[in-house]
């Protein structure tokens, strides 16, 4: 199964490019152009990772990562800015943020953020598939012993 990827950015230009190089680099990619927009296609669809502008014209990048639907393996959620700064940094954190990348950014450098947030999200699939078979396991035997 191919990764899918939510380019979320108000700027067409932005969108466009980073839909080209995330594609060109084997995965599926979608674009939304507001919060609104973003929050809507994550109901309906899982995405691997979501980059989110964090200047939107309804609400900020902010605001949209505890907006955005949540899904197992959990979704992963890069806030892009062109306007860094430690509060905004911090709060990104805090909100759950799994990255900061400044634009203008280096090409191959998102491209290898994002090979490392699905790197980490499969780690994580796996140590839950790993626990819950565990699980299941161990209930058996209780099961059986009872019987």
């Amino acid at each position: 199964m191919k990764e899918k990827i939510l380019v979320v950015d108000d700027d067409k230009l932005v969108r466009d490019s980073l839909q080209s190089l995330i594609a060109n680099a084997g995965y599926i990619v979608e674009v939304a152009k507001s919060g609104e927009e973003a929050v809507s296609k994550s109901a309906e669809t899982y995405y691997n990772v979501v980059l989110i502008d964090i200047r939107l014209p309804d609400i900020s990048g902010i605001e949209l990562l505890s907006k955005m639907k949540e899904y197992v393996p959990k979704t992963r959620k890069i806030i892009l800015t062109g306007y860094p700064d430690l509060e905004t940094a911090i709060e990104a954190v805090n909100k759950k943020a799994n990255g900061y990348p400044v634009k203008p950014f280096d090409p191959e450098a998102l491209l290898k953020v994002l090979d490392d947030q699905i790197r980490e999200q499969d780690a994580e699939l796996k140590y839950t598939q790993e626990k819950v078979v565990e699980y299941i396991k161990s209930h058996v035997n209780q099961i059986d012993k009872k019987r």
